[in-house]
């Protein structure tokens, strides 16, 4: 087990526990201030998606940010259990777990989202697979992450607006395409 560090909103520098689960790599600590200062530093009234939780740090960070829901996907029993450990630490009453399949959830809810974090295990196919359902699960003016292992120039219906790189991390911002 390791810990990470809650970089900005009301938790700041709290740590949350991360379990050793095959595939689960926490999102930097330079990525996620990247990603935060293109989202904005505050996320208040926002709704949030975290389709592939893991150690749920940026879920956790959009719940610090005043997000006002955040919905965290993990289908790990051991992942799950260390990212209800830490919403009860963190008293985060705005996090709902779900534990389940990113791919199955993305295809059957109704529900739209103003923030979609996308950080699936690499060289798995998961982008590929849950790319098409994005535009559909994005509310008016949301924006969807993507984090993967290689650059992803375009998504269908989407529009890429910031990119960059840190290390083997290849990071995406997009918007629904006019």
């Amino acid at each position: 087990m390791s810990r990470i560090r809650i970089i900005g909103g009301a938790w700041r520098s709290r740590l949350i526990d991360v379990r050793t689960v095959k595939g689960l790599r926490p999102t930097p600590d330079r990525v996620r201030e990247t990603l935060f200062n293109w989202l904005g530093q505050e996320l208040d009234g926002k709704t949030c998606l975290d389709l592939f939780a893991g150690s749920g740090v940026l879920g956790f960070e959009a719940a610090s940010r005043g997000a006002a829901g955040v919905t965290m996907i993990e289908q790990d029993a051991v992942a799950l259990a260390a990212l209800q450990a830490n919403a009860k630490t963190l008293q985060a009453t705005c996090v709902q777990l779900v534990r389940g399949d990113a791919l199955n959830f993305a295809r059957s809810t109704k529900q739209t989202f103003d923030v979609i974090f996308v950080d699936p295990p690499y060289r798995a196919g998961w982008i590929e697979r849950i790319a098409p359902l994005l535009p559909g699960l994005l509310a008016d003016g949301g924006l969807a992450y993507v984090e993967a292992e290689h650059k992803i120039d375009n998504i269908d219906r989407l529009t890429r607006i910031k990119h960059g790189t840190a290390g083997q991390v290849y990071y995406h911002l997009f918007a629904r395409a006019e």
